[in-house]
């Protein structure tokens, strides 16, 4: 199936959880990694830190807990992230001449808990700016990782975006955000 229906997004309620500092430290790393990752345009290590099912989300409402039941701003599975970094890399992508150049700041790394499957709930910050053709766009929120453990590191189940202006009326998002 496409699009599993039964994928979980729920993040409320999770389990505690220990985390050692250096754990924890580390953590924060991944999570920066991710963002100059995307900031950097490094499109194919950024796809590497994804689950083979992991979704990227943007909810279009304030409180939104499902992308089933309600339109989202993005709603992208493997094939649909890999298809948009094709045409993010495509000379004939003319949305794209110049490129978008982007810079996130993140912060406010916490983690939440665990979900019932063991994913690691965790929630950051950011701010985005955004710059092509001589215009600057800025976007601001907060994101939701979910996070399977992966050797050392971890490997991203669910990006959920929570823009500040959500259910704004946006220009095309070209980018991740």
């Amino acid at each position: 199936m496409f699009f599993d229906p039964d994928f979980d997004v729920a993040v409320d309620n999770p389990q505690s959880v220990s985390m050692p500092l250096e754990t924890y430290h580390r953590l924060q790393q991944f999570i920066y990694l991710e963002a100059r990752l995307l900031d950097e345009r490094r499109w194919q290590e950024w796809l590497d830190l994804w689950t083979d099912d992991g979704m990227y989300w943007i909810p279009q409402e304030h409180g939104q807990t499902s992308p089933h039941d309600h339109i989202s701003l993005c709603w992208d599975n493997k094939p649909l992230r890999e298809l948009r970094i094709r045409t993010l890399q495509s000379p004939r992508n003319w949305a794209q001449q110049p490129v978008t150049h982007a810079s996130r700041v993140v912060s406010n790394v916490m983690v939440d808990g665990a979900d019932d499957d063991g994913c690691l709930i965790v929630r950051s910050a950011f701010h985005l700016t955004e710059w092509r053709r001589g215009v600057t766009r800025h976007m601001a929120g907060s994101y939701i990782h979910k996070l399977v453990s992966s050797g050392e590191s971890w490997l991203i189940k669910l990006k959920q975006v929570n823009l500040v202006n959500c259910s704004d009326a946006h220009t095309p998002i070209q980018a991740y955000i």
